[in-house]
Protein backbone atom coordinates (compact mmCIF):
# COMPACT_ATOMS: atom_id res chain seq x y z
CA UNK A 1 0.00 0.00 0.00
CA UNK A 2 0.66 3.50 0.34
CA UNK A 3 1.31 3.76 2.92
CA UNK A 4 -0.52 6.34 5.26
CA UNK A 5 -1.38 4.85 6.03
CA UNK A 6 -3.66 2.54 3.73
CA UNK A 7 -3.38 -1.11 4.24
CA UNK A 8 -2.35 0.22 7.54
CA UNK A 9 -5.33 1.71 7.86
CA UNK A 10 -4.54 -0.83 6.82
CA UNK A 11 -3.59 4.52 5.67
CA UNK A 12 -2.47 6.72 3.85
CA UNK A 13 -3.32 2.84 5.40
CA UNK A 14 -1.91 2.00 4.02
CA UNK A 15 -3.06 -0.49 1.89
CA UNK A 16 -0.15 -2.21 2.63
CA UNK A 17 -1.08 0.75 3.41
CA UNK A 18 1.19 0.52 1.29
CA UNK A 19 4.03 1.68 -0.72
CA UNK A 20 6.79 3.87 -2.14
CA UNK A 21 9.74 3.34 -4.79
CA UNK A 22 12.53 0.96 -3.98
CA UNK A 23 16.10 3.06 -3.10
CA UNK A 24 19.22 2.38 -4.12
CA UNK A 25 22.47 2.20 -1.28
CA UNK A 26 20.02 0.77 1.25
CA UNK A 27 21.95 -0.15 4.27
CA UNK A 28 19.94 -2.86 5.91
CA UNK A 29 20.31 -3.82 9.64
CA UNK A 30 20.27 -7.42 10.14
CA UNK A 31 17.40 -8.92 11.30
CA UNK A 32 18.00 -9.72 15.91
CA UNK A 33 16.46 -12.65 16.91
CA UNK A 34 14.27 -12.89 20.12
CA UNK A 35 16.78 -14.17 22.12
CA UNK A 36 19.64 -11.90 21.00
CA UNK A 37 17.24 -8.61 21.52
CA UNK A 38 16.67 -10.12 25.16
CA UNK A 39 20.14 -9.93 26.11
CA UNK A 40 20.60 -6.80 24.99
CA UNK A 41 17.84 -5.34 26.48
CA UNK A 42 19.34 -4.37 29.53
CA UNK A 43 21.39 -1.44 28.03
CA UNK A 44 18.65 -0.87 25.10
CA UNK A 45 16.23 0.15 27.73
CA UNK A 46 18.13 3.01 29.02
CA UNK A 47 18.86 5.70 27.11
CA UNK A 48 21.94 7.33 25.62
CA UNK A 49 23.76 8.66 28.75
CA UNK A 50 25.21 12.07 27.09
CA UNK A 51 22.86 14.79 26.66
CA UNK A 52 23.05 17.85 25.12
CA UNK A 53 22.55 21.74 26.46
CA UNK A 54 18.66 22.70 26.29
CA UNK A 55 18.69 25.91 23.96
CA UNK A 56 15.88 27.27 21.60
CA UNK A 57 17.90 25.20 18.59
CA UNK A 58 18.32 21.85 20.74
CA UNK A 59 14.97 21.89 22.58
CA UNK A 60 15.32 18.10 23.44
CA UNK A 61 19.15 18.52 24.29
CA UNK A 62 20.17 16.13 21.53
CA UNK A 63 24.35 15.22 22.19
CA UNK A 64 26.76 15.11 19.40
CA UNK A 65 27.19 11.93 18.48
CA UNK A 66 26.01 8.41 19.65
CA UNK A 67 23.85 6.60 17.71
CA UNK A 68 20.11 6.46 16.10
CA UNK A 69 18.15 3.77 14.83
CA UNK A 70 15.50 4.35 12.53
CA UNK A 71 13.23 1.85 10.81
CA UNK A 72 10.85 3.22 7.52
CA UNK A 73 8.11 1.79 5.80
CA UNK A 74 9.02 0.93 2.17
CA UNK A 75 5.97 0.76 0.50
CA UNK A 76 4.45 3.72 -1.95
CA UNK A 77 6.45 6.36 -0.91
CA UNK A 78 9.68 3.89 -0.59
CA UNK A 79 12.33 5.00 1.56
CA UNK A 80 15.15 7.23 -0.26
CA UNK A 81 13.75 10.25 0.96
CA UNK A 82 14.16 9.09 5.21
CA UNK A 83 17.88 8.24 3.35
CA UNK A 84 18.34 12.12 2.43
CA UNK A 85 16.80 12.87 5.77
CA UNK A 86 19.77 11.05 7.36
CA UNK A 87 22.41 12.68 5.95
CA UNK A 88 20.98 16.09 6.60
CA UNK A 89 20.31 15.01 10.88
CA UNK A 90 23.95 13.22 10.41
CA UNK A 91 25.47 16.52 9.14
CA UNK A 92 24.20 18.51 11.99
CA UNK A 93 24.94 15.95 14.64
CA UNK A 94 27.06 13.45 13.81
CA UNK A 95 25.54 9.85 15.05
CA UNK A 96 26.14 6.50 13.84
CA UNK A 97 23.07 6.11 11.74
CA UNK A 98 21.32 2.50 11.08
CA UNK A 99 18.62 2.49 8.49
CA UNK A 100 16.36 0.02 7.39
CA UNK A 101 13.46 -0.03 5.13
CA UNK A 102 11.08 -2.45 5.25
CA UNK A 103 7.47 -3.88 4.51
CA UNK A 104 7.40 -6.39 7.37
CA UNK A 105 6.92 -3.73 10.05
CA UNK A 106 5.50 -6.37 12.67
CA UNK A 107 7.80 -9.17 11.80
CA UNK A 108 10.68 -6.96 12.18
CA UNK A 109 9.47 -4.67 14.93
CA UNK A 110 7.17 -6.45 17.47
CA UNK A 111 10.26 -9.04 19.05
CA UNK A 112 12.17 -5.83 19.52
CA UNK A 113 9.62 -4.57 21.46
CA UNK A 114 9.07 -7.59 23.54
CA UNK A 115 12.51 -7.14 24.30
CA UNK A 116 12.59 -3.32 25.36
CA UNK A 117 15.04 -2.84 22.72
CA UNK A 118 12.85 -0.59 20.04
CA UNK A 119 13.97 1.55 17.43
CA UNK A 120 14.16 5.35 18.01
CA UNK A 121 12.55 6.67 14.99
CA UNK A 122 9.56 4.28 13.15
CA UNK A 123 7.42 5.33 10.25
CA UNK A 124 4.65 2.63 11.36
CA UNK A 125 2.60 1.93 8.32
CA UNK A 126 1.55 -0.57 5.62
CA UNK A 127 -0.06 -3.73 6.32
CA UNK A 128 1.85 -5.28 8.63
CA UNK A 129 1.96 -2.24 10.53
CA UNK A 130 1.96 -2.54 14.60
CA UNK A 131 -1.64 -0.63 15.33
CA UNK A 132 -1.07 2.35 16.99
CA UNK A 133 -3.66 1.75 19.66
CA UNK A 134 -2.50 -1.53 20.75
CA UNK A 135 1.25 -0.03 20.71
CA UNK A 136 -0.14 2.33 23.26
CA UNK A 137 -2.53 0.60 25.49
CA UNK A 138 0.71 -1.25 26.16
CA UNK A 139 2.95 2.05 27.24
CA UNK A 140 4.88 1.66 24.28
CA UNK A 141 4.32 5.02 22.78
CA UNK A 142 6.02 7.85 23.70
CA UNK A 143 4.49 11.15 25.21
CA UNK A 144 4.74 13.92 21.52
CA UNK A 145 3.39 17.05 23.48
CA UNK A 146 5.97 18.11 23.76
CA UNK A 147 7.15 17.77 20.14
CA UNK A 148 4.05 20.26 19.61
CA UNK A 149 4.99 22.57 22.01
CA UNK A 150 8.85 22.62 20.57
CA UNK A 151 10.45 25.49 19.04
CA UNK A 152 10.01 24.84 15.01
CA UNK A 153 13.39 24.11 13.52
CA UNK A 154 12.95 26.98 10.89
CA UNK A 155 11.62 30.13 12.91
CA UNK A 156 12.45 29.48 16.77
CA UNK A 157 9.48 32.15 17.51
CA UNK A 158 6.98 29.97 16.33
CA UNK A 159 5.63 26.69 17.94
CA UNK A 160 6.26 23.20 15.80
CA UNK A 161 2.56 23.04 16.33
CA UNK A 162 1.85 26.42 13.94
CA UNK A 163 3.70 25.29 10.95
CA UNK A 164 1.55 22.85 10.58
CA UNK A 165 -1.39 22.78 8.29
CA UNK A 166 -4.42 23.02 11.26
CA UNK A 167 -5.73 20.05 12.47
CA UNK A 168 -3.47 17.34 11.10
CA UNK A 169 -1.93 17.09 14.23
CA UNK A 170 -5.00 15.85 16.13
CA UNK A 171 -5.07 12.50 13.47
CA UNK A 172 -1.83 11.71 16.24
CA UNK A 173 -3.89 11.99 19.41
CA UNK A 174 -4.64 8.50 20.95
CA UNK A 175 -6.65 8.92 24.30
CA UNK A 176 -6.16 12.69 24.67
CA UNK A 177 -2.65 12.96 23.84
CA UNK A 178 -0.43 13.08 20.70
CA UNK A 179 1.71 9.62 20.15
CA UNK A 180 1.89 9.34 16.58
CA UNK A 181 3.28 12.25 13.78
CA UNK A 182 0.99 11.88 10.84
CA UNK A 183 2.85 13.24 8.31
CA UNK A 184 1.86 12.95 4.76
CA UNK A 185 -0.98 15.38 4.09
CA UNK A 186 -2.94 12.00 1.94
CA UNK A 187 -6.10 12.60 -0.18
CA UNK A 188 -8.07 9.35 -0.73
CA UNK A 189 -11.04 8.91 -3.10
CA UNK A 190 -11.34 7.58 -6.81
CA UNK A 191 -8.81 7.39 -9.38
CA UNK A 192 -9.43 7.18 -13.99
CA UNK A 193 -7.04 7.73 -16.62
CA UNK A 194 -7.23 11.10 -18.26
CA UNK A 195 -6.60 9.26 -21.66
CA UNK A 196 -9.31 6.79 -21.05
CA UNK A 197 -11.76 9.79 -20.27
CA UNK A 198 -10.47 11.45 -23.40
CA UNK A 199 -10.60 8.38 -26.04
CA UNK A 200 -14.57 7.59 -24.92
CA UNK A 201 -15.32 11.00 -24.61
CA UNK A 202 -16.64 10.87 -20.62
CA UNK A 203 -17.50 13.64 -18.53
CA UNK A 204 -16.16 14.14 -14.97
CA UNK A 205 -18.79 12.08 -12.68
CA UNK A 206 -20.64 14.22 -10.31
CA UNK A 207 -23.54 11.72 -9.27
CA UNK A 208 -24.07 8.53 -8.66
CA UNK A 209 -25.67 7.85 -11.77
CA UNK A 210 -23.28 9.41 -14.24
CA UNK A 211 -20.30 7.67 -12.09
CA UNK A 212 -22.89 4.29 -12.41
CA UNK A 213 -23.37 5.69 -16.69
CA UNK A 214 -19.71 5.30 -17.05
CA UNK A 215 -19.07 1.63 -15.66
CA UNK A 216 -22.44 0.67 -17.70
CA UNK A 217 -20.57 1.97 -20.91
CA UNK A 218 -17.25 0.60 -19.90
CA UNK A 219 -18.81 -2.91 -19.33
CA UNK A 220 -20.35 -3.32 -22.90
CA UNK A 221 -17.14 -2.20 -24.32
CA UNK A 222 -15.84 -5.58 -22.20
CA UNK A 223 -13.81 -3.01 -19.73
CA UNK A 224 -14.50 -3.42 -15.85
CA UNK A 225 -16.16 -0.85 -14.16
CA UNK A 226 -14.62 -0.89 -10.70
CA UNK A 227 -11.11 -2.67 -10.07
CA UNK A 228 -10.70 -3.09 -6.40
CA UNK A 229 -8.18 -3.95 -3.66
CA UNK A 230 -9.63 -7.00 -2.94
CA UNK A 231 -7.43 -8.94 -0.58
CA UNK A 232 -7.41 -5.19 1.16
CA UNK A 233 -10.40 -4.19 1.72
CA UNK A 234 -9.10 -0.86 3.62
CA UNK A 235 -10.04 0.51 -0.18
CA UNK A 236 -13.20 -0.09 -1.03
CA UNK A 237 -13.67 1.03 2.37
CA UNK A 238 -12.95 4.21 1.19
CA UNK A 239 -15.67 4.44 -1.37
CA UNK A 240 -18.13 3.63 1.30
CA UNK A 241 -17.03 5.55 4.51
CA UNK A 242 -16.45 8.73 2.24
CA UNK A 243 -19.96 8.48 0.81
CA UNK A 244 -21.33 7.76 4.19
CA UNK A 245 -19.48 11.23 5.07
CA UNK A 246 -20.75 12.89 1.87
CA UNK A 247 -24.04 11.86 2.35
CA UNK A 248 -24.97 12.54 5.64
CA UNK A 249 -22.63 14.80 6.23
CA UNK A 250 -20.11 15.68 8.81
CA UNK A 251 -22.38 14.63 11.40
CA UNK A 252 -22.63 10.80 10.28
CA UNK A 253 -18.41 10.63 10.18
CA UNK A 254 -18.62 12.02 13.64
CA UNK A 255 -21.05 9.34 14.86
CA UNK A 256 -18.77 6.67 13.83
CA UNK A 257 -15.55 7.98 15.29
CA UNK A 258 -17.35 8.69 18.80
CA UNK A 259 -19.17 5.02 18.71
CA UNK A 260 -22.54 6.41 18.00
CA UNK A 261 -25.03 3.82 19.13
CA UNK A 262 -26.67 4.42 15.74
CA UNK A 263 -23.83 5.32 13.53
CA UNK A 264 -24.56 2.51 11.10
CA UNK A 265 -27.73 0.66 12.14
CA UNK A 266 -30.15 3.62 12.35
CA UNK A 267 -28.31 5.92 9.64
CA UNK A 268 -29.99 6.61 6.76
CA UNK A 269 -26.80 7.57 5.19
CA UNK A 270 -25.16 4.74 5.72
CA UNK A 271 -28.14 2.24 4.49
CA UNK A 272 -28.06 4.66 1.30
CA UNK A 273 -24.34 4.52 1.17
CA UNK A 274 -24.03 1.02 1.32
CA UNK A 275 -26.41 -0.19 -0.98
CA UNK A 276 -24.77 2.26 -3.91
CA UNK A 277 -22.18 0.99 -3.28
CA UNK A 278 -23.48 -3.21 -3.51
CA UNK A 279 -25.30 -1.58 -6.79
CA UNK A 280 -21.82 -1.59 -8.32
CA UNK A 281 -21.97 -6.04 -7.74
CA UNK A 282 -24.87 -6.37 -8.22
CA UNK A 283 -24.92 -5.20 -11.58
CA UNK A 284 -21.75 -7.05 -12.61
CA UNK A 285 -19.82 -3.94 -12.82
CA UNK A 286 -16.43 -4.96 -10.65
CA UNK A 287 -13.35 -6.03 -12.72
CA UNK A 288 -13.70 -9.58 -13.02
CA UNK A 289 -11.40 -11.07 -10.59
CA UNK A 290 -10.64 -8.27 -8.39
CA UNK A 291 -11.94 -9.39 -5.92
CA UNK A 292 -8.71 -12.07 -5.37
CA UNK A 293 -6.23 -9.69 -6.09
CA UNK A 294 -3.58 -7.59 -4.13
CA UNK A 295 -3.36 -4.09 -3.85
CA UNK A 296 -0.48 -4.16 -6.50
CA UNK A 297 -2.45 -7.08 -8.76
CA UNK A 298 -5.52 -4.56 -9.12
CA UNK A 299 -3.69 -1.39 -9.46
CA UNK A 300 -1.76 -3.27 -12.12
CA UNK A 301 -4.83 -4.48 -14.05
CA UNK A 302 -6.40 -0.96 -14.02
CA UNK A 303 -3.03 0.41 -15.40
CA UNK A 304 -3.58 -1.91 -18.37
CA UNK A 305 -6.82 -0.25 -18.99
CA UNK A 306 -8.75 -3.41 -17.51
CA UNK A 307 -11.30 -1.14 -15.28
CA UNK A 308 -12.13 2.32 -15.40
CA UNK A 309 -12.18 3.53 -11.47
CA UNK A 310 -9.86 2.51 -8.70
CA UNK A 311 -10.45 3.48 -4.95
CA UNK A 312 -6.70 5.03 -3.16
CA UNK A 313 -5.16 7.25 -1.65
CA UNK A 314 -2.67 10.09 -3.10
CA UNK A 315 0.71 7.66 -2.50
CA UNK A 316 -1.10 5.34 -5.67
CA UNK A 317 0.70 7.13 -8.02
CA UNK A 318 4.16 7.09 -6.83
CA UNK A 319 3.15 3.39 -5.94
CA UNK A 320 2.25 2.22 -9.65
CA UNK A 321 5.36 4.16 -11.37
CA UNK A 322 7.01 1.10 -13.09
CA UNK A 323 3.34 0.16 -14.19
CA UNK A 324 1.69 3.23 -15.15
CA UNK A 325 1.96 3.51 -19.17
CA UNK A 326 3.17 6.79 -21.09
CA UNK A 327 -0.03 9.11 -20.97
CA UNK A 328 -2.15 7.26 -19.01
CA UNK A 329 -2.62 11.20 -17.27
CA UNK A 330 -4.08 9.72 -13.54
CA UNK A 331 -6.25 11.91 -12.38
CA UNK A 332 -8.33 12.20 -8.80
CA UNK A 333 -12.12 11.83 -8.81
CA UNK A 334 -14.24 13.27 -5.40
CA UNK A 335 -16.32 10.86 -4.58
CA UNK A 336 -19.89 11.27 -6.67
CA UNK A 337 -22.58 12.03 -4.81
CA UNK A 338 -26.19 10.48 -4.08
CA UNK A 339 -29.35 12.42 -4.40
CA UNK A 340 -30.04 14.56 -1.44
CA UNK A 341 -25.84 14.23 -0.01
CA UNK A 342 -25.62 16.86 2.52
CA UNK A 343 -21.55 17.77 1.13
CA UNK A 344 -20.84 19.26 -2.56
CA UNK A 345 -19.21 16.95 -4.85
CA UNK A 346 -15.97 18.38 -4.19
CA UNK A 347 -15.76 17.52 -0.45
CA UNK A 348 -12.98 15.19 -0.06
CA UNK A 349 -11.38 12.84 2.57
CA UNK A 350 -8.11 14.86 3.25
CA UNK A 351 -5.92 15.02 6.42
CA UNK A 352 -2.91 13.40 7.94
CA UNK A 353 -1.47 9.87 7.19
CA UNK A 354 2.17 7.40 7.56
CA UNK A 355 2.42 7.77 11.54
CA UNK A 356 6.15 8.51 12.82
CA UNK A 357 6.05 7.35 16.31
CA UNK A 358 8.95 7.54 18.95
CA UNK A 359 8.75 4.47 21.06
CA UNK A 360 8.69 4.84 24.82
CA UNK A 361 11.88 2.74 25.55
CA UNK A 362 13.75 4.04 22.58
CA UNK A 363 17.56 4.41 23.33
CA UNK A 364 17.76 7.52 22.09
CA UNK A 365 14.15 9.26 22.66
CA UNK A 366 15.77 12.76 22.50
CA UNK A 367 17.30 12.10 18.85
CA UNK A 368 13.94 10.59 17.76
CA UNK A 369 12.10 13.55 18.77
CA UNK A 370 14.36 16.13 17.28
CA UNK A 371 14.56 13.48 13.90
CA UNK A 372 10.53 14.40 14.28
CA UNK A 373 11.13 18.03 14.96
CA UNK A 374 13.21 18.06 11.55
CA UNK A 375 10.88 16.67 9.81
CA UNK A 376 8.38 19.42 9.70
CA UNK A 377 10.91 22.22 8.50
CA UNK A 378 10.46 23.40 5.19
CA UNK A 379 14.44 21.79 3.53
CA UNK A 380 12.97 17.81 4.72
CA UNK A 381 9.33 18.78 3.90
CA UNK A 382 10.69 19.89 0.33
CA UNK A 383 12.71 16.39 0.41
CA UNK A 384 9.82 14.39 0.71
CA UNK A 385 8.06 15.65 -1.77
CA UNK A 386 10.77 15.63 -4.29
CA UNK A 387 11.60 11.75 -3.40
CA UNK A 388 7.85 10.49 -2.73
CA UNK A 389 5.44 12.80 -4.89
CA UNK A 390 3.87 13.54 -2.12
CA UNK A 391 2.99 16.62 0.43
CA UNK A 392 3.45 17.01 4.14
CA UNK A 393 1.92 18.41 6.70
CA UNK A 394 4.00 21.72 6.98
CA UNK A 395 1.82 25.03 5.88
CA UNK A 396 3.77 26.12 2.41
CA UNK A 397 6.20 23.07 2.84
CA UNK A 398 7.28 22.45 -0.40
CA UNK A 399 9.54 24.42 -2.36
CA UNK A 400 8.10 25.92 -5.44
CA UNK A 401 10.41 24.48 -8.10
CA UNK A 402 9.05 21.10 -6.88
CA UNK A 403 6.93 20.06 -9.99
CA UNK A 404 4.48 17.12 -9.20
CA UNK A 405 3.18 14.12 -11.39
CA UNK A 406 -0.08 14.75 -13.11
CA UNK A 407 -1.82 12.22 -10.13
CA UNK A 408 -0.79 14.68 -7.50
CA UNK A 409 -1.22 17.73 -9.07
CA UNK A 410 -4.93 16.31 -9.36
CA UNK A 411 -5.34 15.73 -6.51
CA UNK A 412 -3.89 19.05 -4.98
CA UNK A 413 -6.38 20.60 -7.34
CA UNK A 414 -8.94 18.76 -5.70
CA UNK A 415 -7.95 19.65 -2.07
CA UNK A 416 -7.73 23.95 -3.24
CA UNK A 417 -11.30 23.17 -4.55
CA UNK A 418 -12.67 22.29 -1.47
CA UNK A 419 -13.30 24.64 1.03
CA UNK A 420 -11.44 23.66 4.52
CA UNK A 421 -14.84 23.22 6.68
CA UNK A 422 -15.61 20.67 4.13
CA UNK A 423 -12.72 18.39 4.17
CA UNK A 424 -12.92 15.42 6.26
CA UNK A 425 -11.07 12.47 7.70
CA UNK A 426 -11.83 9.25 9.70
CA UNK A 427 -9.77 8.94 13.61
CA UNK A 428 -11.50 4.88 14.30
CA UNK A 429 -8.78 3.19 11.67
CA UNK A 430 -6.34 4.58 14.55
CA UNK A 431 -8.28 4.67 17.80
CA UNK A 432 -10.34 1.54 17.01
CA UNK A 433 -7.99 -1.39 15.16
CA UNK A 434 -10.41 -4.37 15.94
CA UNK A 435 -13.45 -2.26 14.95
CA UNK A 436 -11.76 -1.45 11.40
CA UNK A 437 -10.75 -4.77 11.03
CA UNK A 438 -14.09 -6.09 11.72
CA UNK A 439 -15.67 -3.64 9.33
CA UNK A 440 -13.49 -4.01 6.41
CA UNK A 441 -13.83 -7.94 6.75
CA UNK A 442 -17.70 -7.06 6.27
CA UNK A 443 -16.51 -4.99 3.41
CA UNK A 444 -15.12 -8.06 1.84
CA UNK A 445 -18.27 -10.50 2.27
CA UNK A 446 -20.02 -7.77 1.17
CA UNK A 447 -18.03 -7.35 -2.54
CA UNK A 448 -17.94 -10.89 -2.82
CA UNK A 449 -21.73 -10.95 -2.65
CA UNK A 450 -21.60 -13.34 0.19
CA UNK A 451 -24.01 -10.98 2.51
CA UNK A 452 -26.41 -8.38 1.87
CA UNK A 453 -26.05 -4.90 2.95
CA UNK A 454 -28.68 -5.00 5.82
CA UNK A 455 -25.96 -7.41 6.92
CA UNK A 456 -23.11 -5.22 6.76
CA UNK A 457 -24.71 -2.73 8.53
CA UNK A 458 -25.69 -5.04 11.18
CA UNK A 459 -21.71 -6.22 11.54
CA UNK A 460 -20.44 -2.56 11.21
CA UNK A 461 -22.71 -1.76 14.17
CA UNK A 462 -21.84 -4.70 16.09
CA UNK A 463 -17.74 -3.86 15.84
CA UNK A 464 -19.04 0.27 17.22
CA UNK A 465 -21.07 -1.14 19.75
CA UNK A 466 -18.23 -3.63 21.25
CA UNK A 467 -15.32 -0.40 21.06
CA UNK A 468 -17.45 1.67 22.85
CA UNK A 469 -17.68 -0.98 25.73
CA UNK A 470 -13.48 -0.69 26.08
CA UNK A 471 -13.14 1.87 28.97
CA UNK A 472 -10.30 3.07 27.29
CA UNK A 473 -12.30 4.61 24.35
CA UNK A 474 -14.27 7.48 27.11
CA UNK A 475 -10.30 9.22 26.01
CA UNK A 476 -11.78 9.49 22.17
CA UNK A 477 -13.69 12.09 21.18
CA UNK A 478 -14.17 14.47 18.30
CA UNK A 479 -16.45 17.37 19.20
Amino acid sequence: MGSTSAHNNEGLGRRDLIKRSAALGLIAVPTMSFLSACASSSSGKDEEKSKGKVTKDNPFGVAKGGTLDVVIFKGGFGDQYAIEWEKLYKAKWGPQISHLGTQEITGKLQPRFNAGNPPDVIDNSGAQQIKLDVLHKNGQLADLTELLEAPSYDDPNKKVKDVLIPGTADKGFIGGKMHALQYVYTVWGVWYSGKLFKDKGWEVPKTWDAFLTIMKEAKADGIGGLAHQGKHPYYVNVMIMDLIAKTGGLDAMKAIDNLDPKAFVGSDAAKQSIEAIYEIVEKGLLMPGTNALDHIESQTAWNKGKAVFIPSGSWLENEQLKQTPEGFDMKFLPMPLLPGSKLPFEAIRAGAGEPFVVPEKAKNKTGGLEFLRMMVSKEWSTKFAQEANSLTIVQDGVDKSVTLRPGTTSAVAAVDACPVEQRFDYFYTTWYSEMDETIRTASAELMAKRIPPNEWLKRAQAAVDKAAKDPASKNNKRP
